[in-house]
C-alpha cells in the first residue's frame, strides 16, 4: 500500500496512516525515501513514460462494447464492492476503537512514567527490579545497581529532550535554540478524537487523534500545553485504509523577542533623499521544532481548478504533508508509546534493523571483494547502513537523505 500523498485536480489527498504506513519502515525513519521503478526503457524514458502516460485514465473500450446483459453483472459487481467498502470502513472504525480501549488502559502507565520523570513519586525498589530484570533478559553482562541505590526524588532531568533528540527525523527538526526550551517539556500525551475534544465545529464526529504537549513555566510562551490534532476523513480510502483530512496546530503565544520560529536581522537603509543610512531590524522565518504547530495546508480544490500551483509547488506540499503526518504518526505509535527506548536510544536497533537486513551481503562476498581490488561489482551494490548511525552523527537529515 502507498504511502504517499496524492494531490489531484479533484482535491483528493491521501497521507501516511497507521494502517499504511509500516511502523518499521516509516519514510521518515528512512529519510523519507520514495518508493521508485526502473523505466520502461533506460535508453529512451520518453518511450516508456511517455507512452504510459498517455493511456492513464484513458479507457481501453473493452466495458463500452460488453453486451448490456454482461454489463448488468458489472454493475451488479459494483453495488456488492459499494458493501463491502461500508463493511471495509466499520472495520477500520472498531480498530479505531479498540485503539481506544488500550489507551485507556495504558493511562495508569503513562502517569506513573510521568511521576517518575518530573520526581513527584520516585521509582520504588520492586520498579527498579522489574527494570533490571528487563535488561538482563537483553544482556546477561549486565551490571546491577548496587541494592542500597534510592531513587532520586529529583526525577531524570531532560527527559523528553534526549528522547525526542534520539529519534531519526524528529530530532532534525530541534535547533540549539529550541533545546533550552524543550527542557522544560513535562509530558507528551495522546488523545483521540470525540465530540468533546474536537478542535473545530467540523471536526465533530470525525475519527482522528490529538498530541498534546505539557510544559512547565518557561521563558518563551505563554502556553502550559501545546498541541497538534489529526484528522481523518470520515471514510476510508480506496485501498480501505484512513484519509488525513488535515492537521490544526496550537496558536503559541510567544513572550516579546522569545518566538523561535523567527530570526531577525539588522540591515542598513539608506535614505534616497537625505543619504542619511539608518538600520532595520527585519524579521524572517527560523527553522525550528516549534513549525510543528503550523502545520501545512493543502491546496483546495478550487485552487487546484484555478491553477494556482506549478507542478513543482504542488510536490513541495505534498512532500512537506507526507512529513508533517509520518512526524504525528510517529509521535502517536512510536514516541510516546515507547518514550524510554529513545530516552535510552535502544529504539534506533529496531529504527534501522530492517535496513541492515534489506543491504546487509554475506561475509564471503566481501572477502571475494577484498581479494579482487578490479572486481567493480561493489561499485553497484547499494551501501550499508551501519547500527546506530543517528545517534552517532546526530541526526537523519530528510532533505539530504531524500536526494539519495
Amino acid at each position: 500500500m502507498s504511502s504517499n500523498l496524492n494531490i489531484n485536480a479533484g482535491g483528493d489527498l491521501t497521507a501516511p496512516t497507521p494502517q499504511n504506513t509500516p511502523l518499521n519502515q516509516a519514510p521518515i525513519s528512512l529519510g523519507l525515501s520514495r518508493p521508485t521503478v526502473p523505466d520502461i526503457s533506460e535508453d529512451n524514458e520518453d518511450d516508456g513514460e511517455g507512452k504510459l502516460a498517455e493511456l492513464v485514465g484513458r479507457s481501453s473500450g473493452y466495458i463500452e462494447n460488453l453486451p448490456d446483459d454482461v454489463k448488468a453483472n458489472v454493475e451488479a459487481l459494483v453495488g456488492l464492492q459499494t458493501k463491502q467498502n461500508e463493511l471495509q470502513n466499520q472495520y477500520k472504525l472498531e480498530c479505531l476503537e479498540l485503539e481506544k480501549k488500550y489507551l485507556g488502559l495504558s493511562q495508569p502507565l503513562n502517569e506513573r512514567r510521568k511521576a517518575i520523570i518530573s520526581g513527584s513519586k520516585p521509582a520504588t525498589k520492586e520498579e527498579v527490579a522489574a527494570g533490571e530484570q528487563a535488561h538482563l533478559k537483553d544482556d546477561e553482562e549486565y551490571t546491577a545497581l548496587p541494592k542500597d541505590v534510592e531513587a532520586s526524588s529529583s526525577g531524570i532531568p531532560e527527559f523528553w529532550l534526549t528522547a525526542l533528540r534520539n529519534h531519526p527525523g524528529i530530532g532534525d527538526l530541534i535547533t540549539d535554540r529550541d533545546a533550552d526550551c524543550l527542557k522544560t517539556l513535562t509530558d507528551i500525551q495522546i488523545e483521540y478524537l470525540a465530540d468533546s475534544n474536537a478542535p473545530t465545529e467540523d471536526t465533530k464526529g470525525k475519527p482522528g487523534f490529538k498530541i498534546l504537549f505539557h510544559f512547565s513555566p518557561n521563558d518563551y510562551f505563554e502556553n502550559t500545553v501545546l498541541t497538534k490534532t489529526y484528522i481523518y476523513q470520515a471514510e476510508v480510502s480506496f485501498t480501505g485504509d484512513f484519509v488525513y483530512d488535515r492537521a490544526i496546530g496550537t496558536e503559541i503565544k510567544w513572550k516579546e523577542d522569545k518566538d523561535l520560529t523567527t530570526e531577525f536581522e539588522i540591515k542598513k537603509q539608506r535614505n534616497k533623499t537625505t543619504n542619511r543610512t539608518r538600520l532595520v531590524r527585519k524579521a524572517k522565518p527560523a527553522d525550528s521544532f516549534f513549525n510543528f504547530f503550523s502545520p501545512p495546508v493543502p491546496p483546495t480544490p478550487a485552487q487546484l481548478e484555478e491553477g494556482d500551483f506549478e507542478e513543482e509547488e504542488l510536490e513541495e506540499i505534498e512532500d512537506k504533508l507526507e512529513i508533517d503526518y509520518q512526524i504525528g504518526e510517529d509521535f502517536k505509535e512510536k514516541v510516546v508509546p515507547h518514550a524510554i527506548d529513545y530516552f535510552t536510544g535502544k529504539a534506533l536497533e529496531y529504527e534501522f534493523e530492517d535496513d541492515e537486513d534489506d543491504y546487509d551481503l554475506d561475509d564471503e562476498d566481501d572477502e571475494e571483494g577484498d581479494d579482487d581490488e578490479d572486481d567493480d561489482s561493489e561499485d553497484d551494490a547499494p551501501p550499508r547502513r551501519k547500527k546506530g548511525t543517528a545517534a552517532a552523527g546526530g541526526q537523519v537529515n530528510p532533505e539530504e537523505c531524500k536526494q539519495q
